[in-house]
């Protein structure tokens, strides 16, 4: 199938939906980033079998949320995709009601959001919900928001992009910006602040900054797990990491990095931070269009194990909440940063990127901005009452 123009023509509004419930439907819910995207050099085709898992039953997400999908198709080839999740560790955290959109790629067409928006929407109106949020790639520890500004760099690992008109399609639909996230970049030779470097030496006797043990990984799996689910509490949007999918996790991504990746900071003894880096899968994978066979596993684990990616991402990092209010919050922060930082600039890693962070997380934008990290990326996650 050639690639779509996503300049569709507005006068024709003859859209049809199909639940993405069948393969030959699903087929085309999963191929058709690659045809919308195929004139934007910026776009990086994802991994299909991590596209495949990510709607698998085996999924452990669904064990705890609901999921549908809708393929829009006109003239019999697909023009936009859709999904609706329910998740009930949400519902159980916030009690608001609210269910979410997500997999969101379209045509440059008002008809096609609407078709798309209105199958969403009717569906969780039925499940009993009240308002929708997104979006959400399937969850709120996945890919959130919709990209409205970055639009002319890559994505890194496990981040989203979009086309520039979907901000203003999702809008025309009724929804408004709930929270904007941000990404950073950073240098990994950053020199560290006086004060910071001060506050760390201090704080060193009592604080020991660890790599990862592969031989424990479980244990420190669920160490990680522990410190995020307390340090993030309060946070906007804040869902539990469940045990399950949070362990498959850490078991898929440690096949692909070094132990050094990871740093988890020790109090007295006691586990109170952590931050894991990942090699940027993206710039491993650039030019194999998401294929593994025959040859793409062998090229990617080359260039994740032996030449290694010259960018990496940090997607997590957490610091419990007994210590966020007080001087070693910050410190225990930036000691996790400073430890992660060596072991990525003697790989060669030249650029990381930090993020997502709340636009409102003022604390950690402080630190980061510190550093010399500057926003570079906005994502925002929309909301509507149903």
């Amino acid at each position: 199938m050639g690639a779509i123009d996503s300049k569709s023509d507005s006068q024709d509004t003859t859209v049809t939906l199909a639940p993405a419930n069948g393969t030959p439907a699903m087929r085309d819910f999963l191929a058709l980033p690659g045809e919308l995207y195929a004139d934007d050099p910026a776009w990086i085709a994802p991994l299909d079998f991590m596209k495949r898992e990510q709607v698998s039953a085996k999924n452990h997400f669904f064990e705890h949320a609901r999921f549908r999908a809708w393929v829009a198709y006109r003239d019999g080839r697909p023009v936009g995709r859709i999904s609706a999740q329910i998740d009930e560790l949400h519902l159980a955290q916030h009690d608001d009601g609210a269910g979410y959109f997500g997999l969101l790629e379209a045509v440059d067409d008002p008809a096609v959001f609407a078709a798309l928006f209105g199958a969403a929407e009717q569906w969780l109106r039925e499940e009993g919900m009240r308002q929708v949020l997104g979006p959400f790639n399937l969850h709120v520890n996945e890919e959130v928001g919709l990209l409205v500004d970055g639009f002319d760099t890559p994505p890194f690992v496990l981040m989203g992009h979009a086309r520039p008109w979907y901000g203003a399609r999702v809008e025309q639909a009724g929804y408004r910006g709930a929270k904007d996230l941000l990404a950073y970049h950073v240098r990994p030779d950053f020199e560290a602040p006086r004060v910071m470097a001060r506050l760390a030496q201090r704080a060193s006797a009592r604080v020991r900054v660890r790599s990862l043990r592969r031989d424990r990984l479980a244990e420190d799996a669920e160490i990680m797990r522990q410190i995020f689910n307390d340090a993030w509490q309060d946070n906007w949007g804040f869902v539990p990491l469940a045990a399950a999918e949070w362990h498959d996790t850490v078991n898929t991504l440690t096949k692909l990095m070094p132990d050094d990746y990871i740093q988890i900071a020790e109090y007295d003894g006691e586990a109170v931070a952590f931050i894991v880096a990942l090699p940027n899968l993206n710039e491993a994978a650039r030019d194999l269009g998401g294929r593994l066979l025959p040859f793409g596993w062998a090229r990617l684990l080359w260039r994740l194990k032996v030449r290694h990616p010259r960018s990496a991402r940090v997607p997590l990092m957490g610091v419990k909440r007994e210590f966020q209010h007080s001087r070693l919050g910050p410190t225990l922060a930036f000691m996790v940063i400073d430890a992660v930082r060596v072991p990525l600039h003697r790989r060669g890693v030249q650029n990381v990127e930090m993020g997502w962070i709340l636009e409102d997380n003022d604390g950690m934008r402080n630190i980061i901005e510190t550093i010399g990290g500057q926003a570079y990326k906005t994502y925002r996650v929309y909301q509507k009452d149903l």
